[in-house]
This record gives C-alpha cells, structure tokens and sequence, in this order.
C-alpha cells in the first residue's frame, strides 16, 4: 500500500489546529475533505450526510457519531449528558432514521464532582427514554487533573430507515421549499450568555431537543422530502451552505421570515454576533416539494416542537452553490460559510 506522506494542507495555510476547525464553517469543511476524506474516503463517508447509511440483508441502517466537549457543562435549559443524547438522536433523524440504540463514551478529569456526574447521567436516561432509545454500550475514563476540562461525552447511534425514504443533500431539486421549525440561535446564545453572566428580562434557554417525535409525524403526511439537517455548529448558515454545495444548487432565503427571539437579537447585538452562525440543538431543515409543504407545515405547527414552523426560502437554480438572503431593506446579500469561529464549545 502506498502512503501519501506530503499532507494536503500546506504548512504556509496553517500548521496547527485552530479553535476555529471545530466550528463548522470554511476551516472546519476544510479539514474534513483535505484530511479525512483524503484518506478515509469511501461510498458512504463521500455522502457527508450526518450519518452512514447502508443496507443489510434489504434493511437501510444509519449510523452516527458525535462528540461534546460544551464549556459550561451545565447550561440554562439543560447540559451536556441530554445534549450529547439529543444531538445523536437528532442526527440519525436527518438520515431519514427511527433512532433505536445509542452507546457513551466518558472522558473525566480527576476531581469532577460524582454529584455533577449523576446528574449528567439522570439527564441522559431521561432524554433517552422520551425518545424511546436504548443506551445500549459505553466506556469510561479518567484523565489527570489539569489534562482534561471536567467531562467530555462521546457518543455513536444507529436506526433503521423509514421505508421510501430517501435523504441526501444530493436529491435537492430546483422548487423545493424550505422550512425551519422555530427561533434560532437560542443555544449558543443560552451558552455564550452564562459564560459572560449575561442577564435579560427573559432567560434564555438551550433549545436541545430530540426531533424524532416531530420527523415522525411529518412523515405520516409526506416522503417527498430532499433532505433534512439540524444547523448545529456553524447554524443556519453552514448547514444551507453545505447542502447547496453538495446538491449545486441556489438557495434563496427571507430574512422577515426567519424567527429569532428579541432576547436573542439583542444578546448577538451586544456580543457583535450574527445569529445565523450560531449553534441550534432542537432546530430541524426540511427541504421538502412545494406541493407537500402545507400539509407538513400543519403537523408541524401541531407539535410541540415545531409551534413555529415557517417556510425560510426556497431552491431557485442549479448552480456551484450559493445561499443568498433577501434583506428586510429589500436588497440581495451573499450568505457564505463562516471561515472563524464565533462560539468554541458550544457542543
């Protein structure tokens, strides 16, 4: 076997790992197709879906993996065990997938408070059961003080795919609306908030929920459904500009339309933040065939999950990939893939 030994990233770019390719824009797209799908490439990594998904013996089967690293550990709204169970669930969701078995992995530093531990553990038994999964494996351990920061989460899920489904950022079709189930932003803003001791009239609160109740539903009144993606790190923003340049598509969205809380908006005003980059943990993107789009809306709207639900833009032409925004003011800008990072460990 032959190796390549020159890495594909020159020194004169960068020579070390940044904060900021962990943060789901240009630095992170990067470091994923110039390193790992140069050398672990295959037919299933080369989807960059949120998930594999293969088949066996006539079953599709996703597969996921992801890891939490979220500095505070404990946020408003909830923490790391039930984000770190939330997030898998909800990325198996975006295969197409009813989540059924999920392991953890625990990294902690030595002198995390056993009492923080079994609340994180009581928060992920429960997420775990309202989504009907099984923790099903796991492993633990312990690093020296000062060589870890209190308790990092890793974990993988699997489930099966809904029969006649069939998701991927390549089926993104001209005429496909887009539809995002409620305000953005509120995670990164419930994190960044307690880390500057931010204070508002209303408190904001993580919106870390499992999605698959909600998919479920959608479901019963539609499968015409291109794709679907939680805009997590990186936010609405990266998760648009990932699908357009996956299907090489024009993406056109409406800024009156997207819902963002007034809390939230001054809190990224005070901070100097743009809310479409900021991290979502219950948010979901369904690009879905104009026809359906009424009858998933009205389910959506009758889920406690998607009260908000709105049609965000729509898919206007092929193309290299692009996302543009119609301003409020009337004008066009150019959406593009954060390259920084404005919020480390926020998952």
């Amino acid at each position: 076997m032959e190796f390549q030994l020159s890495c594909p990233i020159p020194k004169s770019e960068y020579d070390k790992i940044l904060l900021a390719h962990g943060g789901g824009g240009t630095l992170t797209h990067q470091l994923i197709t110039k390193i790992f799908l140069d050398q672990f490439g295959n037919e299933y990594l080369n989807q960059l879906h949120d998930g594999a998904v293969f088949e066996i013996n006539g079953t599709k089967f996703a597969f996921t993996t992801d890891s939490y690293v979220v500095n505070p550990v404990f946020f408003s709204g909830g923490n790391i065990g039930e984000l770190a169970v939330n997030g898998t669930i909800n990325d198996l969701v975006c295969c197409g997938a009813k989540p059924l078995f999920i392991s953890t992995g625990f990294i902690i530093e030595e002198g995390f408070e056993i009492e923080d531990l079994w609340k994180i553990v009581l928060s992920m038994k429960d997420a775990a059961d309202k989504a009907n999964v099984l923790i099903v494996t796991g492993d633990t351990k312990v690093v020296e003080k000062g060589k870890g920061d209190k308790i990092f989460i890793n974990t993988s899920g699997i489930g099966i795919v809904y029969e006649g489904l069939n998701i991927s950022p390549k089926n993104v079709k001209v005429g496909d609306v887009i539809i995002l189930n409620g305000k953005i932003a509120e995670h990164g803003i419930a994190i960044m908030s307690e880390r500057e001791g931010l204070e508002f009239e209303t408190k904001i609160q993580s919106d870390t929920a499992a999605l698959n109740g909600l998919v479920e539903e959608i479901l019963k009144v539609s499968k015409n459904i291109s794709v679907m993606r939680d805009p997590t790190r990186g936010g609405l923003a990266s998760a648009l500009n990932e699908i357009a340049s996956s299907a090489k598509v024009k993406i056109e969205i409406y800024e009156e339309r997207i819902p963002i809380s007034d809390e939230v908006m001054g809190a990224c005003e005070i901070l100097g933040l743009d809310p479409l980059y900021i991290a979502n943990e219950g948010k979901i993107l369904i690009f879905a065939s104009e026809q359906d789009a009424a009858k998933i809306l009205s389910v959506m709207r009758n889920h406690p999950l998607g009260k908000e639900s709105t049609i965000i833009g729509k898919v206007i032409d092929k193309g290299e990939g692009l996302v543009t925004m119609k301003t409020l003011i009337g004008s066009t800008r150019i959406v593009d893939m954060i390259s920084g990072e404005q919020l480390p460990r926020i998952c």
